[in-house]
């Protein structure tokens, strides 16, 4: 029998061909995130067993664009692009399980496929789709500054139809980046089993979060958010009804596992 290697398919000989390296992943990016509030009930029909609302502001959602440079220990994904540069628009809502306040990824698009299975991997529900933010820069006029004025579009598109758009205004430095985000986050890997009718071959909730984590100041200010509808996607169900801030930060992060919470 042949001995075949690597973390995720295809397992070859070698492991080259393997879609995804071994964790850990280190990723640098841009986050464009827009906080507000929706119907606490539309969040409550996104959290299954046995999950349930965050006890405080159940209807708190962010929608969070990033631009990601990702790599593996061996940083060789750096000095070839293609396999570290992607971008993802997501969206993030709380909830509670055993007294503790998580966050949870409901819906998330991002433009390329070993961005897609790490994220199978990790729990998030990740689709394709084509995503776009204003990238800062702090020379010429072709690029926003990250100080007050400082204006930055995103878009989100899945499907050919457009199911989100915002431009964010920054006004001041923030102590925080948000708090929807804020928390670890509980996620559900499901496999459903090859025999019909039988128990999925893998159903757990787990935990997840950063095992290492740095950023630089993070900026706040006003957004322009909207939602669209689309046949085959239902962001436009967790319609804005109340602005909370807009934030603006660069970060870094190491991702290096989870735990298995039921």
């Amino acid at each position: 029998m042949a001995h075949v290697r690597g973390f995720l398919h295809p397992k070859t000989a070698t492991g080259r061909s393997s879609l995804i390296p071994s964790p850990p992943w280190h990723y640098s990016g841009d986050l464009l995130t827009v906080e507000y509030r929706t119907d606490p009930a539309r969040v409550a029909e996104l959290l299954p067993d046995p999950l349930a609302p965050a006890p405080d502001d159940p209807g708190a959602v962010a929608i969070i664009w990033a631009d990601w440079q990702s790599c593996s220990d061996s940083a060789e994904e750096l000095l070839d692009p293609v396999h570290a540069q992607y971008k993802e628009c997501f969206v993030v809502v709380r909830c509670s399980f055993e007294g503790r306040t998580y966050s949870r990824c409901v819906y998330i698009w991002v433009d390329k496929d070993f961005a897609i299975a790490r994220g199978l991997h990790q729990g998030y529900p990740k689709k394709f789709g084509s995503v776009h933010q204003t990238r800062p820069h702090p020379y010429g006029r072709g690029a926003p500054r990250i100080a007050p004025g400082g204006r930055f579009g995103a878009t989100l598109a899945a499907a050919d139809r457009r199911l989100a758009e915002a431009v964010v205004t920054l006004r001041e430095p923030s102590e925080t980046n948000g708090f929807v985000n804020g928390h670890p986050m509980a996620h559900h890997r499901h496999l459903p089993s090859i025999e019909p009718g039988k128990p999925a071959a893998l159903d757990e909730l787990i935990e997840s979060g950063g095992a290492a984590f740095e950023a630089g100041q993070a900026w706040t200010g006003d957004a322009d958010l909207r939602l669209f509808d689309s046949p085959t996607e239902e962001l436009s169900r967790l319609t804005v009804e109340e602005p909370i801030a807009a934030y603006y930060r660069q970060v870094g992060v190491t991702w290096n596992g989870g735990r298995v919470l039921a």
